[in-house]
């Protein structure tokens, strides 16, 4: 899931350099931090955070292979 999000992210902001996705596992939870340049974070939130919604939708539907919940986290550097 992180190299899909990572895929995601670059291909939307400017500065795809400083795109940082973390994962943190879980037993049946994982979350996924992802680090954008400041200038990039209203690109990836989108407007009235529907970007950032749809980044989620595909992460949901990617995950009822492994039925792992998946949580992204969207901050800048």
């Amino acid at each position: 899931m992180k190299n899909l999000v990572q895929t995601i992210v670059r291909s939307i902001v400017d500065h795809e350099d400083k795109v940082q996705v973390n994962e943190i596992e879980g037993d049946s939870t994982s979350i996924i931090e992802v680090f954008v340049d400041k200038s990039d974070l209203g690109k990836v939130i989108g407007k009235n955070g529907k970007t950032a919604q749809s980044i989620r939708n595909i992460i949901y539907a990617s995950s009822f292979k492994t039925q792992k919940r998946y949580t992204i986290d969207i901050d800048s550097k």
